[in-house]
């Protein structure tokens, strides 16, 4: 990954696709009973044909802050943000929004749209006509550290 931007909330990455990374896949997984899973390690794949489906308008984001908690995007994850997907309600997006990009869940009511918080201690954003405002891309993969 190769930094282009950093901001308060987001640093932007561009994945390397030219590089290849073939790791061994444990096919069926159980979350039920357990499996000798290690017999089943036969195939590979690539992280990046995995995440990435359209690599010109796809980047990698490192997120900052905790307002995305409840819907389980921490501090620190990476998001897979691909920007040839068209935003829609309950999508979660990268938007920016009077000079800042934030992540938030894309709220389209009769009333107009919302950028909503997954975090009581936050309060939805409700975009107007005055905001500098514009989808910057979908989130297609969150990628966190398990605690």
């Amino acid at each position: 990954m190769k930094l282009i931007k950093s901001t308060q909330h987001i640093d932007f990455y561009t994945p390397d696709i030219d590089s290849e990374l073939s790791l061994p896949l444990a096919e069926g997984i159980k979350a039920g009973f357990p499996s000798p899973a290690q017999d089943y390690i036969d195939i590979s794949f690539d992280l990046n044909k995995e995440l990435v489906k359209n690599p010109s308008s796809t980047f990698y984001g490192r997120v900052r802050g905790n307002s995305m908690v409840d819907a389980g995007i921490n501090d620190g994850d990476i998001l897979v943000i691909d920007k040839s997907i068209s935003p829609t309600d309950g999508k979660k997006a990268v938007c920016y929004i009077d000079g800042e990009f934030t992540i938030k869940t894309l709220n389209v009511t009769k009333n107009g749209l919302f950028l909503m918080p997954a975090n009581p201690e936050y309060k939805p954003i409700k975009v107007t006509d005055e905001n500098d405002f514009v989808v910057w891309g979908i989130v297609t993969f969150v990628i966190h550290r398990l605690q």
